[in-house]
C-alpha cells in the first residue's frame, strides 16, 4: 500500500470491512475514527472499491430470519438471546457505518466542502456502533457465553446491498427505516428487562437508545440535503424508496417522540407505513 492510499479515509474504511474478527473489526473501527478526528487520514482521489460483503466470522450461523431464536425474557437464555441479536445488529452496523464512507464520499451530490462533515458523521455514526457491539459482546460474556453462539440472519446486509448503487436510497432505508425502528423497540425492551431485573442490560439499551437518535438524525438530514440538490422533494422521494428498495413495511406503534428528535416528521413515514390498528378500550 502506498503512502497515500495509508492516508486515505477510504481504504481505511474498506480495511474495516474487510476484517472479519469480530473483536479486530470493532477495535480497528475505533481506531479509525480517532485517526480520523486527530487529522490522521484525509479524503484523496484515489478509488478503493467496497466489497459487495464485508468479511465475517465463522459464526454465528446465518439463517432465514424465522430461525433466529425467540425466547421469554424471564429467563438468562431469553435475555441472551435478546442480547445476542442486538449484537448481530451492531455487528453488521459497523460495517454500514464504514461503507457509508467508503461508497458514497467520492459522489457528486456532495461537494467539497461538505465532503469532510459527511465522512465525520458516518465515520462517529460507525465508532458508536463499534463500542455499542463491545459493550452488549461484554454483556453476552457476563450471562455465560459470546456473540457468534446462536443463528442469526442477514437481513440488514441484505438492504445494504439492495441500496448499494445510490446514496439516497441506503440513507431512506438504512438510517431512516431501519434504525429508526430502533428507535421505535429499543425503550420497551429496556422496560421489559427492568422488569424482570436486568438493569445492567437495560442501562446499556439506554445508551443505545440515545445515540441512535443522532445516527438517526444525521441520515435524515443528509437525506433532505441531498434530495434538495438533486430537486427532489423530500417526502416524496423517501416515499417513492420506501416502496421500491424496502422489503416489509413500516410497521407502528411509533415512537414518535423519538422519531421528531431525530427530525423525522410523521408526514415523511405515516403515509408508507401500515395502518395502525385501532386501540382495544374493552
Amino acid at each position: 500500500m502506498s503512502d497515500q492510499s495509508a492516508r486515505d479515509i477510504r481504504h481505511a474504511c474498506v480495511g474495516i470491512l474487510e476484517t472479519g474478527n469480530t473483536g479486530s473489526k470493532a477495535a480497528l473501527a475505533r481506531e479509525v475514527a480517532a485517526g480520523w478526528r486527530a487529522g490522521r487520514f484525509e479524503f484523496t482521489a484515489s478509488e478503493p472499491l467496497a466489497p459487495d460483503r464485508p468479511a465475517r466470522p465463522p459464526r454465528p450461523q446465518l439463517v432465514s430470519p424465522g430461525g433466529v431464536p425467540r425466547r421469554r425474557l424471564n429467563s438468562i437464555q431469553g435475555r441472551f438471546a435478546l442480547l445476542h441479536a442486538l449484537a448481530h445488529i451492531e455487528f453488521n452496523a459497523i460495517d454500514l457505518a464504514f461503507d457509508m464512507v467508503a461508497r458514497f464520499s467520492a459522489v457528486s451530490d456532495l461537494w467539497p466542502e461538505e465532503r469532510h462533515a459527511f465522512i465525520s458523521d458516518w465515520i462517529a455514526v460507525g465508532d458508536d456502533e463499534a463500542r455499542h457491539f463491545m459493550m452488549i459482546e461484554s454483556r453476552l460474556v457476563e450471562l455465560g457465553g459470546r456473540y457468534g453462539d446462536l443463528p442469526a440472519h442477514d437481513g440488514l446486509w441484505n438492504a445494504a446491498m439492495e441500496t448499494s448503487d445510490d446514496l439516497l436510497a441506503r440513507l431512506a432505508i438504512a438510517p431512516m427505516v431501519l434504525e429508526a425502528r430502533g428507535l421505535d423497540v429499543t425503550p420497551g425492551m429496556a422496560q421489559r428487562l427492568r422488569s424482570v431485573g436486568d438493569e445492567a442490560s437495560a442501562a446499556h439499551l439506554d445508551v443505545i437508545y440515545q445515540d441512535e437518535i443522532a445516527h438517526v438524525a444525521a441520515g435524515t438530514r443528509w437525506f433532505e440535503h441531498i434530495c434538495r440538490r438533486r430537486g427532489e422533494t423530500p417526502q416524496e422521494k423517501f416515499h417513492q424508496l420506501v416502496r421500491d428498495r424496502f422489503r416489509g413495511s413500516l410497521k407502528p406503534p411509533f415512537n414518535v417522540k423519538g422519531r421528531a428528535s431525530a427530525g423525522l416528521s410523521e408526514n415523511m413515514y405515516r403515509p408508507v407505513a401500515q395502518r395502525e390498528l385501532p386501540q382495544n378500550t374493552t
